[in-house]
């Protein structure tokens, strides 16, 4: 969905999976620091809402997501996945339990394949599913933002900032009252700084949560059964996972980015030599410079110096080979 605040001065439209938002406002750095300082907010309208409300619905999506959601507790924002059958990552959800309904916001492009999904699981639960999105847009405050939260607004508020679930219709009235939009740009490079993985960014059709450390965070280990738990509690307890999530510092002299899916190889080693990953995210940070996230081979030492492309890159670890 496009937004209205497309129409706001300097604002130039993101592209690919983030189209429908603006990339930035005409200061990427600018917007960077403001959201690092605790001011300003992103427009994530194009991320789709869903909603599950009813009397079984917490002990329903505790048995198909990753997260213990059984007791969730009203406000308390948590996130979860979604599985193959054979623990691959297949949808990741941003929720939060408002005492009678579960909100959740999650990937451009996703929502359809996951509605279908849930419908498909409903059976006998007293559970109603809807889908959102075209009155509902996210809206995220940073950290620390003392911006005001519309009464009756639902609010998912985590270490990195809150979500509100704000209705579409007055998403133009609440920008020009809070002011100093930043765009998805700015809102990528602090995700990239913070080491937080993206379906469809960090992901592919063969990761597990293990690989970009969602244990934890989203998959809860003391869980009873869901789709895709054999592989996560032997993986857990038995082994480790082929790849692992790097943080790279990429080599501030290079003009281009290397782009996701560029291929990672070690430095040291024949420039046609094998590869051992490939890049997942990349943008520039206000402070750090260039940098990058990558899935590599869990056997390539933490102290290797890597080339992105043509790109010099000192790795720094996020999951432990």
């Amino acid at each position: 969905m496009k937004s209205p605040l497309l129409s706001l001065p300097g604002a130039v439209p993101a592209e690919g999976v983030d189209e429908g938002v603006a990339a930035h406002y005409g200061d990427l750095f600018r917007e960077q620091r403001a959201l690092a300082d605790g001011t300003g907010f992103v427009d994530l309208s194009h991320r789709g809402v869903v909603t599950v409300s009813g009397e079984d619905r917490l002990s329903w999506l505790h048995l198909l997501l990753t997260q213990h959601v059984s007791d969730l507790p009203a406000g308390r924002a948590t996130e979860a996945l979604i599985l193959s059958a054979h623990g691959h990552i297949e949808h990741a959800l941003y929720l939060v339990d408002d005492g009678t309904t579960v909100w959740a916001h999650v990937e451009p492009g996703t929502r359809d394949a996951l509605l279908a999904y849930l419908e498909s699981m409903k059976f006998f639960y007293r559970v109603e599913v809807a889908d959102r999105t075209a009155d509902t847009a996210v809206v995220h405050l940073p950290a620390g933002s003392i911006a005001p939260v519309p009464e009756g607004v639902v609010v998912r508020e985590t270490p990195y900032g809150r979500d509100l679930f704000l209705p579409r219709a007055d998403l133009e009235a609440y920008a020009a009252e809070v002011g100093s939009p930043a765009g998805i740009l700015a809102y990528e490079a602090l995700r990239v700084e913070q080491h937080r993985p993206r379906l469809g960014f960090e992901t592919d059709h063969r990761t597990i949560p293990h690989e970009l450390g969602w244990i934890g965070s989203a998959v809860h280990l003391q869980k009873g059964c869901y789709r895709g738990q054999e592989t996560v509690a032997r993986v857990q307890n038995l082994g480790k996972p082929p790849r692992r999530l790097v943080f790279l510092h990429l080599d501030g002299s290079e003009v281009h980015l290397p782009a996701p899916g560029t291929e990672i190889r070690v430095a040291d080693e024949d420039p046609d030599g094998r590869k051992v990953g490939f890049v997942t995210s990349s943008v520039r940070h206000y402070e750090l410079g260039p940098v990058a996230l990558a899935l590599v081979k869990r056997n390539v030492p933490p102290d290797a110096h890597l080339v992105a492309g043509d790109t010099a890159a000192a790795q720094e670890t996020v999951v432990e080979p």
